[in-house]
């Protein structure tokens, strides 16, 4: 999105003065239900007030990473969260975006890591994700990293969406689908706990699925972007046994076309203001400056870049 005026705006914008016209951004998230929106919701709302009315972010629901990437690709937004694994393949022009690269991508910083919850109907008895073969599954919207990931491990599994039937639709839409028995699974990749989830157990049980030994150190090996992570037990009501699993983490992403004040003074306003995030949304605690690095796929923003190199975390 192009910014008139920009660089008038950043000069009164580090001068505080509260008579300027704001930036105005669009970030992408992703669906009501997830974490994305909510916690997108947080980090804009605490740059907006922190950056004394210079700023003023809008936050858009969208079907998630591989939306938010093509997004920040068509200038249609200007920052979004997205995964760190689709991330790095869209830089590169490489898997899914093969022969068509995203390289105006810029990160701003880590924010959490998102775990693999793979969800059953308790009588269908599965121990192992090879039990849903022929299985009615919720893979995620069209465009999302959800879907994505479906795709990455589901070959891992021997499964495909010829041997099971897949639903393309949101965390929202899979959790009423599952509480009314029109789906057996459904796949979140979601920083925990996911509300969707939350709500189900209110109600009745579920099998948590692991992704645990060789197969999950194969799919380490094919996509190093996943994480071996635990889910602890009591993350969500009903759950009394930690569950192995996978993990990508969440980074926030903006445009090259953004000016490096605007970035740094985004950025600023983040780290600044922790205590309000983590009141803000409960997978706040995962942002902190010692980790913003961690994971990060595609190259840093100089705008973030000066910030870090400011507080030390940059040499």
């Amino acid at each position: 999105m192009k910014k008139i005026g920009l660089a008038l705006m950043v000069v009164v914008l580090l001068a505080g003065s509260a008579f300027a016209q704001p930036v105005r951004l669009m970030m992408a998230t992703g669906g009501v239900a997830g974490t994305y929106f909510p916690f997108g919701g947080v980090l804009a709302q605490v740059i907006n007030d922190n950056t004394d009315g210079a700023i003023e972010i809008t936050v858009q629901s969208t079907g998630a990473t591989v939306e938010n990437l093509n997004l920040i690709d068509m200038g249609d937004v200007d920052l979004a969260i997205v995964q760190n694994d689709l991330s790095y393949f869209a830089y590169r022009g490489i898997s899914f975006y093969e022969g068509n690269p995203i390289t105006s991508l810029r990160a701003i910083a880590r924010l959490f890591p998102e775990l693999l919850h793979v969800v059953a109907q308790p009588e269908i008895g599965a121990s192992s994700m090879a039990d849903l073969l022929g299985a009615r599954i919720a893979v995620g919207a069209s465009g999302s990293g959800n879907e994505a990931n479906c795709r990455q491990i589901f070959p891992f599994f021997g499964l495909n969406y010829e041997n099971t039937t897949p639903f393309f639709i949101s965390f929202g839409e899979s959790a009423n689908h599952f509480r009314d028995n029109l789906i057996d699974a459904f796949v979140f990749t979601t920083a925990p706990p996911n509300p969707a989830i939350m709500d189900i157990l209110t109600a009745r049980d579920v099998t948590f699925v692991p992704v645990y030994g060789e197969i999950r150190d194969q799919i380490l090996a094919e996509f190093p972007y996943f994480t071996a992570e635990t889910l602890p037990a009591g993350t969500y009501a009903r759950q009394t046994e930690p569950v192995e699993t996978i993990a990508v983490q969440a980074i926030l992403v903006v445009s090259e076309d953004v000016s490096d004040d605007v970035v740094y003074a985004m950025t600023r306003a983040m780290f600044e203001n922790l205590a309000a995030i983590r009141t803000g949304h409960a997978v706040g605690y995962h942002l902190t400056a010692e980790d913003a690095l961690r994971g990060l796929t595609v190259p840093l923003h100089p705008g973030a870049e000066r910030f870090f190199r400011e507080i030390g975390v940059l040499n």
